[in-house]
């Protein structure tokens, strides 16, 4: 029997699914306003008491939509942070570097955080391109920038990765003196433009003066910091820091493979990629030496991941208690509030009024309060994660789309079935309440 329903849920799609946890999640809620309101209509005095105490109504909506919007708001941008970080990665199978830590290489290479890393030789370079089973081997330099956007050497077949073979403008770089830029680099095809040795405040600005490149090329956006970089021949980088430039003197004016590895200068990283999968994890085994180190982005990734998904755990249960802690001091507030109306209760029950009347009245007064509060939380949610989405994207150069889903509805159908269930508190409350001493006041 139990094997037949766990057979008959996983045959339903995932959005099926996750509805009908919604609606179970909600059921309580649902069932419990049945039970509660069955046989009566107290929807016009409940109207009565939110005109009669209506800014009072408000600040109690207001204060459990601001918890609600909150707590799914942190719980959706997590969730676009973790799906913005891996787009970035995407391009970047497999990265070769000096040992050191995997987090800061691929912070370093993958990302452009800036850092001071140890360079690959070009008897390593060498090796690795020359492999049976590597398709692409791109060297990664970088160390110089350009008003705050990193300027990386490499070569122009890694930009046509990156671009999935097709530039958004203008063609690939030629020559020693050409760039070609991100999609959210502020220069156009033709400019010309000197880069500041280093990055940041305490780039030097004229360090290299007498080196400038002129833009021929942009690239399409990926949504990751490379938007925002601008790419030059890796014998160019190599050339401004008076450097040997990867080349023969009688090939000076190369750009590009194959590097003559007694000219070559060293690189921070190297992108690796092979044609297939498999052998992306032969390559890994085969260049995990004690003079490299290399590792998968995404694997690195989904460590950091899965500490934030313990991090998620952890934003969910904050946010359910903050909002039960929040609801919880407005159910105290509608206890004091009934004391406001203890005296119309009382009349209505020394007239004939059923107690569950009362009851229903009370109950459905304070239930609408935290179903407004909740739909409110949600828009207030949706309007947090776009707000913090656009800022985060400003701020990392990394594209996040962050939107509320199903576990933020989930999150929030739970709150208002065991909010409500605590609404049944002040009801009983007020029930309790000796009618006589109530109508004298």
């Amino acid at each position: 029997m139990l094997e037949t329903a766990s057979d008959w849920w996983n045959g339903l799609a995932p959005g099926i699914q996750d509805g009908l946890l919604f609606l179970l999640l909600l059921s309580p809620a649902i069932l419990t306003g049945f039970l509660v309101v069955t046989g009566y209509r107290p929807f016009a005095l409940v109207r009565a008491m939110l005109w009669r105490f209506r800014w009072t109504s408000l600040l109690f909506v207001v204060l459990i939509g601001v918890s609600v919007g909150i707590g799914v708001g942190l719980i959706a941008q997590e969730r676009g942070l973790r799906q913005g970080t891996a787009r970035a990665a995407d391009k970047f199978d497999l990265v070769v570097t000096a040992p050191g830590s995997e987090v800061t290489m691929m912070l370093a290479a993958v990302y452009l955080q800036p850092s001071d890393v140890p360079l690959l030789s070009g008897e390593v370079y060498n090796r690795i391109a020359e492999h049976e089973n590597v398709s692409l081997a791109a060297p990664i330099a970088f160390g110089d920038s350009f008003e705050g956007a990193p300027v990386v050497g490499t070569t122009p077949d890694f930009i046509s990765h990156l671009s999935s073979g097709a530039l958004a403008e203008g063609r690939l770089f030629a020559a020693h003196e050409e760039a070609v830029v991100g999609a959210r680099v502020a220069l156009r095809l033709g400019d010309h433009f000197t880069p500041a040795h280093g990055v940041g405040p305490s780039a030097e600005e004229h360090a290299h003066e007498g080196h400038s490149y002129t833009v021929v090329g942009r690239m399409p956006p990926s949504g990751s910091p490379w938007d925002k970089a601008i790419l030059v021949p890796v014998e160019a980088v190599w050339e401004v820091h008076n450097l040997p430039v990867g080349h023969r003197p009688s090939r000076a004016e190369q750009i590009g493979p194959p590097f003559d590895a007694d000219y070559f200068p060293g690189t921070p990283a190297i992108l690796v990629r092979a044609d297939q999968l498999w052998a992306n994890y032969a390559l890994r085994s085969e260049f995990t030496t004690a003079e490299t180190m290399a590792f998968f982005p995404g694997a690195v990734l989904a460590s950091l991941h899965a500490l934030l998904g313990d991090v998620r755990q952890i934003l969910s249960v904050m946010a359910i208690v903050t909002q039960v802690l929040v609801t919880a001091g407005v159910l105290s507030g509608l206890i004091i509030l009934m004391r406001l109306f203890a005296r119309r209760l009382a009349l209505l029950r020394a007239l004939g009024a059923p107690r569950r009347f009362v009851f229903a009245v009370v109950w459905s007064y304070a239930a609408f309060l935290i179903g407004a509060g909740a739909v409110l939380g949600v828009a207030i949610g949706i309007a947090a994660t776009a707000i913090i989405s656009r800022i985060l994207t400003a701020q990392t150069d990394i594209l996040i789309r962050a939107s509320l889903g199903w576990p933020e509805f989930h999150l929030v159908a739970g709150f208002v079935s065991l909010t409500v269930l605590l609404a049944l508190l002040p009801a009983f409350i007020t029930l309790a309440r000796p009618v006589v001493r109530d109508l004298r006041g």
